[in-house]
């Protein structure tokens, strides 16, 4: 039998919030993550900090499937956090719209969330 890691879910805002093609920054247990609302409706979770120099990636420019960081132009694939620029990866988290709120699941982990971008 294999262990899991538990996610635990976090409200983070409305989606309203984040205007469509870009990206907010959230405190959230500890860790920063940004929300990616993309142009066809869907939204995307990674973490807020460009490995390579602590670039803001929210800030960031999207397309459908990457954000580049504003510092250096690292790529991070939006749905793996995969660099595709040679640079450590970013994690990624799974995220959903629920009723007009964005909710994110960070594994094991619990608290509430404050936008801090």
């Amino acid at each position: 039998m294999s262990t899991q890691a538990v996610g635990v879910e976090h409200v983070l805002g409305r989606l309203s919030e984040i205007p469509p093609g870009e990206g907010r920054a959230y405190a959230v247990a500890g860790r920063q993550v940004a929300v990616f609302r993309l142009r066809d409706g869907t939204v995307r979770a990674l973490d807020a900090v460009c490995p390579h120099r602590g670039g803001p990636l929210a800030d960031g420019q999207t397309d459908a499937d990457v954000v580049v960081c504003p510092l250096h132009a690292h790529v991070f694939d939006l749905s793996t956090g995969a660099c595709r620029s040679g640079q450590d990866d970013v994690a990624s988290y799974a995220v959903r719209v629920e009723e007009g709120l964005v909710v994110v699941v960070l594994p094991g982990t619990s608290g509430s969330a404050d936008r801090t971008g």
